[in-house]
């Protein structure tokens, strides 16, 4: 039986200044000046309340874990976990432009697809250019995937295969009571790398060769640790322009028992991660360097996201220019158990870059 994905936190009600922007960007080619322009050494952000909720027809607490890919055609696609009475399921939305997510049609891949009943969260998508197929990452207990050619055709996504068929070792012997969870997959020009979560203070990548992907995944290792609470879950890894740097944002459990991200970066996906923005005073994305264009603090947690991407391919390339944030948020004074908590998808564009 697959495990939970999140351990229950208790909520602390906390004042933030945070949100308020808009996010567009297309899936071709960083914008001009990106490939040269370094990250900063801190951020902030301004973020809009929340633009997707779960639909009726969902039954679900929860829209969360978003995942942002926009097509060839200009149509945004927004992968989701929801949960309706414990059960962990799927759910995909898609617009033209983002003023039309909060009453976009919502539908749930459980029952409109052959991905089936059971434990799935945390999806991950994107296009893998070598075959001309579009994939879904997502948990399932095992790090797993569905495929598809036309991704705005919900029904089309395929069966559940696995990356892996077995906990590695090495997960198994560090993971303590934590959950290995969260799979990110990100590639360079040789090979693709698995990355994930355990809950307990861990980041792991798992590694395979480009030709050989998606099968062939192993020397799985730890690239990161530190205190359970200070990397918890919920990462990702993105090419920063067209340079070989990359930038990994983690998510953290706060003092104020809050969700935040740090980040890192490292030269090469196989590099050694060095603290970016890494520390609750200086923090890539928390309620302290978050305002609100509305002024509604709507939400303490800057939580499991995705930030958007330049190119929709196995690169996760992203533009140092036009920084945004996909994430998800809740109702500082909302409580009770975790799969119940009425979390909402927002999004937060920088507003500080040096571009």
């Amino acid at each position: 039986m697959p495990v939970h994905r999140h351990r229950s936190r208790p909520v602390v009600v906390a004042t933030v200044a945070a949100l308020g922007s808009v996010l567009l960007v297309g899936p071709a080619s960083a914008a001009p000046g990106a490939d040269a322009t370094p990250l900063p050494s801190s951020f902030e952000w301004s973020s809009t309340g929340p633009v997707i909720s779960p639909a009726e027809n969902l039954n679900s607490a929860s829209a969360k874990d978003p995942s942002v890919v926009q097509d060839e055609d200009g149509t945004w696609h927004v992968f989701f976990t929801r949960v309706e009475n414990g059960d962990w399921g799927l759910a995909h939305t898609s617009f033209t432009d983002w003023s039309q997510a909060p009453t976009a049609p919502q539908v749930d891949l459980e029952t409109a697809s052959t991905i089936g009943t059971g434990y799935r969260a945390a999806p991950h998508a994107f296009y893998f250019e070598p075959t001309g197929e579009w994939y879904l990452v997502y948990q399932t207990g095992l790090p797993s995937y569905s495929t598809t050619r036309t991704p705005d055709d919900p029904t089309s996504w395929s069966a559940p295969k696995n990356f892996m068929d077995t906990v590695p070792q090495v997960v198994q012997d560090n993971i303590g009571d934590g959950n290995w969870l969260d799979f990110f997959v990100n590639c360079d020009d040789a090979k693709c790398y698995l990355f994930s979560a355990d809950d307990n203070g861990h980041v792991y990548r798992s590694e395979t060769t480009l030709e050989n992907f998606p099968n062939g995944f192993g020397n799985t290792q730890i690239v990161l640790e530190d205190t359970a609470n200070n990397l918890f879950e919920g990462g990702a890894v993105y090419r920063v322009g067209d340079t070989n740097t990359y930038l990994l944002m983690w998510e953290a459990i706060g003092a104020d028992n809050n969700r935040w991200y740090r980040a890192f970066t490292a030269e090469g996906l196989d590099g050694e991660w060095k603290p970016l923005a890494d520390t609750e005073d200086n923090p890539f994305a928390r309620s302290n360097n978050v305002t609100f264009d509305d002024g509604n603090a709507w939400t303490a947690d800057i939580s499991h996201g995705e930030l958007v991407r330049s190119t929709n391919d196995q690169t996760m390339t992203i533009d140092p220019c036009n920084l945004q944030l996909v994430y998800q948020g809740k109702d500082p004074s909302a409580g009770g158990a975790y799969e119940d908590l009425p979390y909402q998808i927002a999004k937060a564009t920088q507003t500080n870059s040096d571009c």
